[in-house]
Parts: C-alpha cells; sequence; structure tokens
C-alpha cells in the first residue's frame, strides 16, 4: 500500500522536480515560495519542461501508430495488450496531474493580495498558467474520457475521495481557460523568446482541443481568429523547418527548445542509417511510404505516373523529404537497400564502401528497406545526439484544423481551398496561386475533400506525434491497426522472387482502400513480401486505461469499459 500512497501523493500534491518537498526550512517551499516575479516565473519555467510533453517527444505516438515499423516488434498498444498497468498511461496519468496541480498553485498564488506585481506581467503569468492547464486538461479527456478535476488546494485526504468529473464539464473549464489565456497572453514577447505560451499558442491549442471533441465551431473560430493574427507564416522550406538549426521559425507556435550545449537533447542513433553509423532501428512504415500521392495529386493505385518499381518518382515532394531515396545521397553515402548493393558510395571520398543497409550485408539492416530522412542532417552523427526543437504546434496544423472544421460544417468555400493548398504547394516549393506548378485541389465535394485532409494531415505531419492523435479522434485505428506489417523477404528469396526477375521495389501497385489505407495482401499472397508482425487494436483502446494503481487506493475512481 505504500507505493500505492507514493502514486497518488505524487499525483495531487506541489512536489519539486526531483523529491516531495514537505517546506524544509532551509528551502523555499510552497508556503514562502511565490513572493517575486522571479520565483513564479521559475515555476512557470516548470511547465515547459519536456517530461510534462511525453506523447510529444522522441516519436512516442508515432510508435503506436500505422505510421512505424521496427523489425518483428508490434508495439503493446497496436498488439491490443494495453491493461490497466500499462506504463505509458500510468506516465501520461502522473505527468500530467504533476502539471495541472503546478498550474493550479500559480494560479491560486497570483490571487495573494500581498503579491506586489506589475499588473501587465500579473496577466501574462495567469495566462500562461491557464493556458497549461487547459492543455493538460484537454489531453486527459482526449485520452481517458471522464478524469478528475480540480482547480484548488487538495489534502491528502480530500484526494483519496475525488471521483471523476464528466468530460463536457472538465472540457468547458478548459475552454473557459484557453479564453483566459488568449485574453491574456501577449501575441509575442521581446527579445528571444518566441517559444513562450502566446496568445496564438492559446487559439490554436484550443481548436486542437475543439477539433478533438468534435467541437467543430470552436475549433473553426479559434484556428482563423490564430490565422487573422498575421504572426505566423509557413516556413518557405519543408525541409528546412525540420533540422536542428532552424531555430525561431515564423510556422512555430508552440515549440520546447532544445540546446546540447545546456544537456538538452535525445539521442539519434537508433534513427538513421547504419552506414552512416546509426543503428536505424525503427523505420517509417510502408503504410506511409505508400501514403503520398503522385505529382497529379491522385493516390498511386490510381495515378498512371506511379511506377512501382521506382516508386520515388512522380510523387508529393514531401515523400523524398521524409524517407531517404534510393541511388540518392543520404548523409554522405549513397542509400540502396537492394540486396545487391553490396557497396555505396562515400560520396565525400569517392570510394565505395560496405554497405550496411542492406540485409545482405547486416542482418538487422531496415526490414522494409526505409529509413527517415525528415529532419536528420549532420548533426545526428557527430555524436549520436540531436537538440532540434520539439516542435508541439505550427501554423501548418492550424490551417489544416481550419480546414477540417469547416468541412465538418459543410462550409466549403474558397477559405478552406486556400487553406489546403497553402500547406501542399509549400511542399511544391511555390505559391499557392500556382495552381499550374502543383496538384492544386479544387473539389468541393465533402467527403472527397475529408479524405484528401485526412491524407495530407498524415504526409504532412508524418513522424511529428500526430498520427497516433488521428487515428483515435477519426476512429481510423480498427481499421488502421488491425491489419498486417508488411516487410521485405529475407536476402536470397528476395534476390529470387522480386529483384532477379525485375520487380524491385515493389512487384505491383498496393491498393488504396476507402479508409485511404493501402492493401499490401496481394502482394503477401503472391509470395513477394512478408508479414514483419501482426497488429490486433481493441476498440476499448479508443481510452486508455485509468491506472490501476489509483483506482485500488480510491473507491470513487471507476475504471473504463474493457480493463
Amino acid at each position: 500500500m505504500k507505493k500505492f500512497l507514493i502514486v497518488i501523493i505524487l499525483s495531487f500534491s506541489l512536489v519539486s522536480c526531483e523529491k516531495l518537498d514537505l517546506n524544509p526550512l532551509s528551502e523555499a517551499s510552497s508556503e514562502t515560495w511565490y513572493s517575486d516575479a522571479d520565483e513564479i516565473e521559475l515555476s512557470l519555467n516548470d511547465l515547459y519542461r519536456t517530461y510534462l510533453w511525453d506523447l510529444e517527444i522522441n516519436f512516442i505516438s508515432e510508435r503506436m501508430s500505422d505510421n512505424w515499423t521496427q523489425r518483428l516488434s508490434v508495439r503493446d498498444f497496436a498488439a491490443g495488450a494495453i491493461n490497466s498497468e500499462w506504463g505509458l498511461a500510468e506516465d501520461l496519468w502522473l505527468s500530467t496531474y504533476k502539471g495541472i496541480t503546478r498550474a493550479n498553485t500559480i494560479i491560486n498564488n497570483l490571487e495573494n493580495p500581498d503579491l506586489d506585481l506589475p499588473e501587465e506581467l500579473k496577466e501574462q503569468f495567469e495566462g500562461e498558467a491557464r493556458f497549461f492547464r487547459a492543455v493538460f486538461y484537454s489531453r486527459l479527456v482526449f485520452f481517458y474520457g471522464d478524469v478528475p478535476h480540480y482547480e484548488n488546494y487538495l489534502t491528502i485526504e480530500e484526494a483519496f475521495k475525488l471521483g471523476r468529473t464528466d468530460k463536457d464539464i472538465v472540457l468547458e473549464n478548459a475552454y473557459s481557460d484557453f479564453d483566459a489565456a488568449i485574453e491574456k497572453l501577449p501575441e509575442s514577447y521581446s527579445g528571444n523568446e518566441l517559444l513562450r505560451a502566446t496568445k496564438g499558442a492559446a487559439l490554436a491549442f484550443k481548436a486542437r482541443a475543439a477539433l478533438y471533441m468534435k467541437d467543430w465551431e470552436l475549433a473553426r473560430d479559434a484556428a482563423k481568429v490564430c490565422m487573422d493574427l498575421e504572426v505566423y507564416s509557413l516556413h518557405p522550406s519543408y525541409s528546412d523547418y525540420f533540422y536542428s538549426s532552424t531555430r525561431n521559425s515564423p510556422e512555430t507556435i508552440f515549440a520546447l527548445p532544445q540546446s546540447e550545449d545546456l544537456g538538452q537533447y535525445w539521442g539519434s542513433k537508433n534513427f538513421y542509417t547504419r552506414t552512416a553509423g546509426g543503428a536505424n532501428v525503427a523505420q517509417p512504415s510502408w503504410d506511409l511510404f505508400a501514403a503520398y500521392p503522385a505529382t497529379d495529386g491522385l493516390p498511386i493505385d490510381e495515378s498512371p505516373l506511379f511506377d512501382p518499381q521506382n516508386p520515388f518518382e512522380n510523387r508529393d515532394p514531401r515523400l523524398a523529404m521524409t524517407i531517404a531515396e534510393f541511388g540518392k545521397e543520404h548523409l554522405g553515402y549513397i542509400y540502396d537497400p537492394n540486396p545487391y548493393a553490396e557497396e555505396v558510395l562515400n560520396v565525400a571520398t569517392g570510394e565505395m564502401v560496405s554497405n550496411k543497409d542492406t540485409r545482405t550485408v547486416v542482418t538487422y539492416a531496415a526490414y522494409n528497406g526505409l529509413a527517415l530522412k525528415k529532419g536528420v542532417d549532420s548533426d545526428w552523427t557527430d555524436n549520436d545526439r540531436t537538440d532540434f526543437d520539439i516542435k508541439i504546434m505550427r501554423y501548418a496544423d492550424v490551417l489544416l484544423m481550419y480546414t477540417e472544421a469547416k468541412i465538418e460544417l459543410g462550409e466549403i468555400d474558397d477559405s478552406v481551398l486556400a487553406a489546403m493548398n497553402s500547406v501542399r504547394a509549400r511542399a511544391y516549393d511555390v505559391d499557392y496561386t500556382q495552381t499550374d506548378s502543383y496538384p492544386v485541389i479544387t473539389t468541393t465535394n465533402q467527403d472527397e475533400l475529408r479524405n484528401i485532409l485526412r491524407n495530407e494531415r498524415r504526409i504532412e505531419f508524418a513522424w511529428e506525434n500526430r498520427r497516433f492523435d488521428d487515428l483515435l479522434r477519426w476512429e481510423l485505428a480498427e481499421h488502421a491497426l488491425t491489419r498486417p506489417i508488411y516487410g521485405m523477404l529475407d536476402p536470397d528469396d528476395l534476390k529470387e522472387k522480386v529483384v532477379d526477375p525485375g520487380l524491385w521495389f515493389f512487384p505491383e501497385k498496393p491498393e488504396i482502400d476507402e479508409y485511404g489505407l493501402p492493401d499490401f495482401s496481394s502482394m503477401h499472397q503472391a509470395g513477394y513480401i512478408k508479414i514483419l508482425g501482426e497488429r490486433d487494436f481493441q476498440e476499448r483502446q479508443y481510452l486508455f486505461p485509468i491506472p490501476s494503481k489509483e483506482i485500488l487506493i480510491n473507491e470513487n475512481l471507476t475504471q473504463n469499459p474493457g480493463y
């Protein structure tokens, strides 16, 4: 029982970064802290730390989606194997309530009449704290449904008695917090503080929360006001936007800045190619690979431009910006997973070197032949670390959220097409008005636009931790995460059945089904490819389980169905 008690204390009490602070005489505490602007700002800064944003970093939620392949393994969520002791649900619950408690504490202390702060600064601090509280509560509602809701200090006894609040009430309070943040936060900050929460961030996150809960009018209006601020714009280059060298882009609305010099980075070795010194443990999936349309805007099974033996040709440019192209330079070497390519060119030296990215040379080279390129540059390889800003909200998302809300409301007008085409045209390095230079979207049919929008989101935000949320809220997980994960045959069979007959890379066109998902089953039945793993998403998983540790110590907490 002691172990469970610690969990609830951490969930509902103000804690320091490393330990529970019970007001030691020699250190600042919740009773002696929050006395001036510096102390409040330091407390706010803690809400920007990455541990409160677990699903947004290190491709955590991407790993549970159909954009991800990792040899023969299948993540527990996709395998339908999660239960009430699932570690990610426990961690998310705990970290989110930590953030809520800290935001509550700041808000409550700002009401102290003895606190001497300039009114403008006080407004900003309250706006930031309300922004975070709204983000955290809307996150809980999306993943867990009804959740405990509180805005004041709680004793341990009160925490033990707290039950689940109807999600509509929780969400109503979150919207109220967003509105307060929108009113109180500035549009921008002086100096180099672009990444602090702003009015635009509050609007964008309100739009996301409303979109996820199908409150289409709220989502439309919040996104439109954010757009009308004219503070944000699309970064000129899609590929350059994701490099660690790109800081403070006008596309970035909210991000967690990283700096290797300050010890803020994440290990990159598992995510870049073996020939360049990485491990390439995980790859973009074939499902994602097949999602990029041809340059005529058609799905690859409908376009006469798509050649399965040359699958990068005549494709949306974001494909080659996201996945390393066969036969082209990547990280200083020619990338080629062909089983006959046992050596590849070192571009800098002009010498041929052992090709560790084909399974004929290294057994554990990518089982599906793919490698991540998006955001990957030389800083990933020099010491197996990278410190690019973790972008949690960017302007392209606001444009597509506005588009989606308008489509669902049946309000299909020129602004919808302009927003969608702006995002697509950027990939082609042209303005959206240059309609002869990219596959412009012209249809006003609601069903057709909905399908285009959903695929546009998938390829625009690939490996940015957005796909998982979309699968849940569109109720597509039951389709996308119940089909096998496919990859290449083992080297000898691959040579005999695919490469030698001239069928490399894909022996045939995969079909795209009514949900915009590729179907590789005919290639598997013909013996051209193999199954790497089976997925078995269960319907109960549209909501995460309430952690069993919380339920065991609080009889007022009930479990979500199926767990």
